[in-house]
């Protein structure tokens, strides 16, 4: 699959932050792929790349139309048709990270024929996947693990892979979900493999390598969330980690998505993630803490990251505001 650039990023009428994580995560991490942002009425929220239409785009070289947006259930609506057929019109491959799958569309498969265009569902694995084994691999693995759902795991795993350049270290980004694929142009979206090959997909997707290199594998989902722990664990199994790095965002009180539920303390994250990674690897350890600090000053971040650190004796930051050397000093 190849993901052409440069790339509109269309994030609809959507009006949380959190929702368009796929065009932020482009916007964020490869800024040079992505030529504007394409919304519509109602949209309160921003990539803050430079605002553009379909026909301008078009005329300034795009060559891919993302669905940069995402909701619950991975939904494609079908009122955003009429944009992807103006897309396709306009010369663009259309790329989406959605559940729905645009060749589900007869509708879309039919203009994507007429004009030419690739359809390309970056969410659903094309590859065969066998169950996991758990034989032990060559090489070294570090995993993000979460609080829960869309707390920075992608993020912190991309600001690892380039604190680890510095040190030069040899590493790669695994990238697990559709965000980190667009990023990274491969991976595997893991939520979208069946349930039995979870772990037998995250082993292909970190397999033997030298014994001094290093697979940053993104993470997904959370142990303590009751609709997604199962992809999670799933990849705990399969990357067999020997590092883990907690990530968390400051003041939530429930569960992405699930306003009944109880938020797990960074002490229950550390401890199921070690007893549920211990099964393939027995020496995993946690090796630092990442935190989201945006919903207060740079100035508090910095000082709750200083606490956490006293309290866990290891390394915290905030992976946007400050960096994740720290962390990495550890692993050198």
């Amino acid at each position: 699959m190849h993901i052409a650039p440069p790339y509109l990023l269309f994030i609809g009428d959507a009006t949380d932050q959190l929702s368009i994580k796929m065009a932020r995560g482009a916007a964020d991490w490869c800024p040079e792929l992505c030529i504007g942002e394409y919304s519509v009425s109602g949209c309160t929220v921003t990539t803050g790349i430079p605002k553009m239409d379909i026909a301008t785009a078009a005329k300034n070289g795009a060559k891919s139309f993302v669905l940069g947006f995402a909701n619950s259930g991975g939904i494609l609506d079908e009122k955003w048709l009429v944009y992807i057929f103006e897309a396709m019109d306009n010369g663009m491959d259309i790329v989406s990270g959605l559940h729905d799958k645009l060749t589900d569309f007869p509708e879309i498969v039919e203009k994507s024929i007429q004009t030419n265009q690739q359809l390309l569902d970056i969410r659903h694995p094309s590859a065969e996947f066998v169950t996991g084994t758990g034989v032990k691999r060559q090489g070294k693995r570090l995993l993000t693990v979460g609080t829960d759902c869309s707390v920075g795991k992608m993020y912190t795993s991309l600001s690892l892979v380039n604190s680890m350049k510095k040190y030069y270290l040899d590493v790669d980004f695994r990238a697990t979900g559709q965000c980190g694929i667009l990023i990274a142009g491969s991976g595997i979206a893991i939520d979208c493999v069946i349930s039995d090959f979870l772990s037998g997909a995250s082993e292909s997707l970190s397999p033997d390598n030298n014994k001094a290199h290093w697979d940053v594998i993104e993470g997904q989902g959370s142990l303590s969330h009751p609709a997604f722990a199962g992809v999670s664990l799933g990849l705990l199994h399969g990357s067999q980690p020997d590092a883990l790095v907690i990530c968390h965002d400051l003041n939530r009180t429930h569960m992405r998505g699930l306003p009944n539920s109880q938020f797990p303390s960074i002490e229950t994250t550390i401890a199921l993630n070690l007893q549920a990674a211990k099964l393939t690897n027995p020496n995993v350890k946690v090796v630092g803490i990442a935190v989201n600090t945006s919903s207060v000053s740079k100035e508090e971040g910095q000082h709750i990251c200083a606490q956490l650190s006293e309290q866990f004796s290891l390394p915290c930051v905030d992976p946007l505001r400050d960096s994740t050397d720290c962390i990495v000093a550890t692993l050198v």
